[in-house]
């Protein structure tokens, strides 16, 4: 075989190599194009729950909280509204017809029929933020978050002071994902609801809030409605999820994560001032 053979045999291969790639790339784009719905879906809108001016219980003292819990505090809040449940895949799908964004991880698996009133997972801050201002509402401030799962009596739990079980939320089913297997309709576990008659704000899915996360803002938070820091490097999230363990079910418990992050356990609900 002589060079000019060689060469025309390479250049073949290589133009038959980007012919597989253009083919992937386009492969990719038509999922994502056909993971839209082709008509807006028919959602009903999410009843929203008055919370009364007031103070509340945030954090608690002593050896049960961790270091970013403490130290317990008044907070005054002033009367807010937020959505009864979480944002569901229905509901998401409504938005992602309406707005250019990318779809959710794992959207790829949701089927409207079968999930449309499981909470949408996969969504980041900036995603979930996006979703309720789209809605003209907003992300609910950390405190609005604690007091609407917590009451004003300061209970452990959404339902009280009971340890958490089955039948009072969706919690500890391990770590592998499925729609259908492991996230439950956001109007369900009638037993476990808030004070105020919030759905699932134990299990289920994590919940972002609007706030920056600081380890020891709690003890230079204003006695006000706390916006949280000004700056950081992750988000709060509140609530637990279907994987987790009844310590992170806690109504006075935080978690973290960078703003960008996507996962099957974290989604949200909004609020409005």
């Amino acid at each position: 075989m002589n060079v000019v053979q060689r060469l025309f045999i390479f250049a073949l291969c290589f133009v038959m190599f980007l012919g597989v790639i253009a083919e992937s790339s386009w492969a990719q784009l038509d999922r994502l194009r056909r993971s839209k719905p082709l008509a807006p879906p028919i959602v009903s809108e999410t009843p929203m729950v008055s919370i009364p001016e007031g103070k509340f219980l945030m954090g608690l003292d002593g050896t049960q909280a961790l270091e970013d819990e403490r130290p317990g505090h008044q907070v005054w809040l002033d009367t807010f509204t937020i959505d009864a449940h979480e944002v569901t895949t229905a509901q998401y799908a409504a938005f992602l017809f309406a707005a250019t964004r990318l779809v959710p991880w794992q959207w790829e698996t949701v089927d409207l029929a079968q999930h449309g009133d499981r909470p949408v997972i996969g969504v980041d801050w900036h995603d979930a933020q996006a979703y309720c201002r789209w809605k003209g509402k907003r992300l609910p401030t950390e405190a609005e978050w604690e007091k609407s799962a917590r009451g004003m009596d300061g209970r452990l739990y959404p339902w009280g002071n009971q340890f958490p079980r089955k039948e009072l939320a969706n919690f500890a089913l391990g770590a592998r994902f499925s729609y259908s297997q492991v996230l439950m309709p956001v109007q369900s576990y009638e037993q476990g609801k808030s004070p105020y008659g919030l759905y699932h704000m134990a299990g289920n899915v994590w919940e972002w809030v609007q706030d920056w996360y600081a380890t020891n803002y709690y003890e230079v938070s204003p006695e006000r409605n706390p916006p949280g820091p000004e700056e950081g490097q992750f988000k709060v999230l509140r609530g637990g999820s279907w994987s987790d363990l009844p310590k992170y079910l806690l109504t006075y418990g935080r978690f973290k994560l960078p703003p960008e992050t996507r996962n099957s356990y974290a989604g949200f609900r909004c609020a409005k001032s």
